[in-house]
């Protein structure tokens, strides 16, 4: 029988949770910083247990939109909660090993190829992406496009054509890493640190420490809460 007619996937209790939120957070017009109801009240409110309510906050929460505070309620971080489908989320969780194994590998090769072929001009385009990532920092931004160029330059600075074809080719799902790791709380300013060390790696012409310094890097990109994350029914 054909395809198209395989059966139809109900939508899990608190994905309808997490729409209601978006609609309530646009009709009332908060923003980021603000707090949303607790969670006795939203279940109250929308009808369900505590339960859906909560899977829908950590949905939310792994997607970089809201903050849980412990004994503090659960704050926007967003202006708008433009939540990803379910289904992406699954996606993408089950690419990201995967992802990160192979920026590791390749990575950790090119930062200390880097420290070795590296040339004075590599080195200005290495220290100009830093600058334009602190700045974005201090404004508050996730610096993903800034963090892209400190990566590309390392790239360019390793001299590698065939291992720069190699990051070409995964650069989509490269880009998918690293907005994931950036939104989460405090990254951007931790990753600008961990760059600063690849840099003075390479600075030094020190490829040891720029490869371990760039696998350090590509650890911290992996702390991400999708990964301890796990889909549930909801009731």
């Amino acid at each position: 029988m054909s395809e198209s007619l395989r059966p139809l996937a109900r939508p899990r209790l608190y994905e309808q949770v997490v729409e209601r939120l978006r609609e309530y957070v646009g009709a009332e017009g908060l923003k980021a910083g603000d707090r949303l109801p607790p969670e006795r009240d939203l279940a109250d409110r929308l009808g369900v247990s505590r339960t859906s309510v909560r899977q829908a906050i950590v949905a939310l929460e792994v997607q970089g939109l809201v903050e849980v505070r412990h004994g503090g309620g659960t704050y926007l971080l967003r202006d708008r909660l433009q939540a990803e489908p379910l289904e992406t989320m699954i996606e993408r969780r089950r690419r990201l090993p995967d992802v990160l194994d192979a920026r590791d590998a390749l990575e950790t090769k090119l930062a200390a190829l880097a420290a070795v072929r590296r040339t004075d001009q590599d080195l200005a385009e290495i220290d100009t992406a830093l600058a334009a990532m602190a700045a974005a920092v201090e404004r508050g931004e996730l610096g993903v496009d800034e963090d892209q160029r400190f990566h590309a330059a390392v790239t360019a600075a390793a001299h590698s054509t065939l291992l720069a074809d190699f990051m070409a080719e995964i650069s989509l799902s490269i880009a998918e890493s690293r907005t994931e790791s950036l939104r989460q709380p405090g990254r951007p300013a931790r990753s600008l640190d961990q760059h600063r060390g690849i840099a003075e790696a390479i600075r030094a012409r020190d490829p040891e420490r720029a490869a371990a310094a760039m696998h350090t890097h590509i650890d911290t990109v992996g702390s991400v809460k999708l990964l301890d994350w796990e889909a549930e029914e909801g009731d």
